[in-house]
């Protein structure tokens, strides 16, 4: 299974972004290979319009079967998540990116929910 998160830094112990659209940061953890990758997203910051579908297109490009985020997406890109077949959990705000995997491990997110 890959896990992405929302991220203000390209490491494991970067903080969770609150954002979904503007994240200036995906990372990503494959729970079968252990691998870890960062994909930066800050050209999303010079998006005027779309920033949430454009996020949500690159977390299906990755191939991520659960996304992890401090508030969720907008109603754009929870569309195009759920329909992509990608789980969405909140309420990481305030956590690192180990934090939150370890939350997600014990379910201790929320569910998103449009």
């Amino acid at each position: 299974m890959k896990i992405a998160f929302t991220a203000k830094g390209s490491k494991w112990n970067s903080k969770i972004d609150p954002r979904f659209g503007r994240t200036e940061y995906l990372l990503v953890y494959d729970t079968e290979s252990e691998e870890f990758k960062s994909y930066n997203n800050s050209d999303i910051e010079n998006e005027t319009h779309g920033a949430g579908p454009k996020t949500a297109k690159l977390i299906f490009d990755i191939g991520a079967d659960v996304l992890i985020t401090g508030n969720g997406p907008g109603e754009n890109a929870a569309i195009a998540l759920e329909k992509a077949g990608v789980e969405i959990f909140t309420g990481a705000e305030n956590m690192k990116i180990k934090e939150a995997l370890e939350a997600f491990d014990n379910k201790q997110l929320k569910i998103f929910k449009r």
